[in-house]
């Protein structure tokens, strides 16, 4: 399931993962939520905190999730993954170099700063 966090930035289309994820998680909530964060501010700053296993995610939801990245390709500008899972960390950080915009990775303990980075480019100062 997907539900939207609510303390997240006015310009963050921000998600948390949790169970089982699947197609109609991202038809109902992430790619209106995501068109109406691109309309209003002509790019997509993106979070998403994965509290759930990826094997977790029905193909359904990751043929969504891949056509939510083509259909925003041009418009994608900070795209923070909060996880745990070092592998995702690692794959997060790669992407990055082939993607438009920034895709950085934050563990689970760094949400607020990883919203922070998503809102402004910048982290808060530890």
């Amino acid at each position: 399931m997907i539900t939207i966090i609510p303390e997240a930035p006015e310009n963050v289309a921000a998600f948390n993962a949790t169970g089982e994820v699947t197609r109609e998680d991202f038809e109902r909530l992430v790619i209106p939520r995501v068109k109406e964060k691109v309309d209003q501010f002509g790019e997509l700053n993106y979070l998403l905190y994965l509290d759930t296993d990826l094997d977790k995610f029905t193909i359904g939801a990751w043929l969504e999730d891949a056509l939510l990245g083509l259909k925003n390709l041009t418009k994608w500008n900070r795209t923070a993954i909060v996880t745990d899972n070092e592998g995702v960390q690692n794959f997060t950080n790669i992407f990055s170099v082939v993607m438009p915009g920034e895709f950085k990775s934050f563990p689970k303990e760094n949400l607020y700063n990883a919203l922070y980075w998503c809102k402004n480019g910048d982290e808060v100062e530890v």
